[in-house]
C-alpha cells in the first residue's frame, strides 16, 4: 500500500490538536497547535546534522499542507 506524503490525523482526547504525519524519511508527526514534533525514527550522529537542515522545510511543507486541505474543505461546503 503506497501512502500519500501527509496525512491529518484527528484524535477526540486533544480536540485542540491538529496533527500532520509525514509518510516518507524522516517520519514524524507534529502538531500544528504547538509545533511540537515527535520524530518516528532513530538518529545516528551522521543523521543529526541533515535532519536539523531538513527539518525546518519539512514543518513548513506539513503546515503549507494542512492550510491546502482546509481550504479545499471550505470549497466542498
Amino acid at each position: 500500500m503506497q501512502f500519500p506524503r501527509f496525512i491529518l490525523g484527528d484524535n477526540t482526547d486533544y480536540p485542540e490538536a491538529i496533527f500532520v504525519i509525514h509518510t516518507e524519511f524522516p517520519r514524524f508527526i507534529i502538531n500544528l497547535q504547538d509545533d511540537e514534533v515527535e520524530w518516528l525514527e532513530d538518529f545516528d550522529k551522521n543523521d543529526e546534522e541533515e535532519l536539523e537542515n531538513e527539518a525546518e522545510n519539512l514543518i513548513v511543507e506539513a503546515s503549507e499542507f494542512y492550510d491546502r486541505e482546509v481550504e479545499r474543505y471550505q470549497e466542498n461546503d
